[in-house]
């Protein structure tokens, strides 16, 4: 690190638990977040500004004016751009220092194994369970740690996944892909107050912060927030022996 750089994250180096060797992993890490709105737009802003050395962002939707109450990457000029790139300009306004590429496109089969194999992370930000499954299954397939996060009306939730680790579940261990159902995901059905998305989007950045770092102890089980009481639950994820995806062969 040269002196701007050693300046910039000093808040950080400071931390016995991440201190200049976990800094320079950060620096060195190649991280994919698909998804660049409501969880996306906080994730993208503190990694780049943690000192990620690589950022993909992966988002084929355009900025629209019902996304500007909670997608803090975008802003009025940013209406009809494509998410991803408006995100990057956003988060590069941060950090320039920040190598951050874009996919425009939706990320299908091999395009998403690829983009999977190419990083040392996934932060899942999307609102489909379709896409979530894909992205679970290239996780475990290159062998590569996920944080996953969601939210919708006033609750939130998030969980890591980590096929390093053999006690780890999957997604799918957690909500079976018979039982996945879109439509309760996604907020233009089901609406979504404004901070709860920063909130969850906030502690994905955390989580992935802490595992590419080497600081403390990465999140294990389910977390839940219910907005309407402020309160936090934790449940523990057993590995699922008959899960389609991470189940032994």
């Amino acid at each position: 690190m040269d002196d701007g750089q050693l300046l910039r994250y000093s808040r950080q180096i400071m931390l016995e638990s991440i201190d200049i060797d976990g800094q320079e992993r950060l620096l060195s890490s190649r991280v994919l977040v698909v998804g660049a709105g409501g969880l996306g737009s906080p994730v993208a802003l503190y990694l780049a500004a943690a000192g990620v050395g690589h950022l993909t962002l992966a988002d084929a939707d355009s900025v629209e004016l019902s996304n500007l109450q909670r997608q803090i990457a975008h802003g009025m000029t940013d209406l009809e751009r494509n998410k991803a790139e408006s995100a990057r300009e956003s988060a590069l306004a941060l950090n320039p220092g920040c190598n951050i590429s874009v996919v425009t496109q939706h990320l299908v089969g091999a395009a998403m194994d690829d983009a999977v194999a190419a990083v040392d992370l996934v932060l899942d930000c999307t609102d489909r369970f379709s896409s979530r499954y894909a992205i679970n299954a290239a996780s475990r397939k290159a062998g590569k740690p996920l944080v996953s996060g969601a939210a919708i009306r006033f609750s939130g939730q998030l969980a890591v996944f980590d096929p390093r680790d053999p006690e780890s579940p999957c997604y799918a261990c957690l909500y079976p892909p018979e039982e996945g159902d879109d439509e309760a995901l996604r907020c233009a059905e089901n609406g979504v107050v404004a901070p709860l998305v920063g909130l969850i989007g906030c502690f994905q950045a955390l989580e992935a912060v802490k595992l590419l770092s080497g600081a403390g102890t990465p999140h294990r089980g389910l977390s839940t927030f219910d907005g309407m009481s402020g309160q936090w639950r934790h449940f523990q994820v057993p590995r699922d022996p008959a899960c389609p995806v991470c189940a032994p062969r």
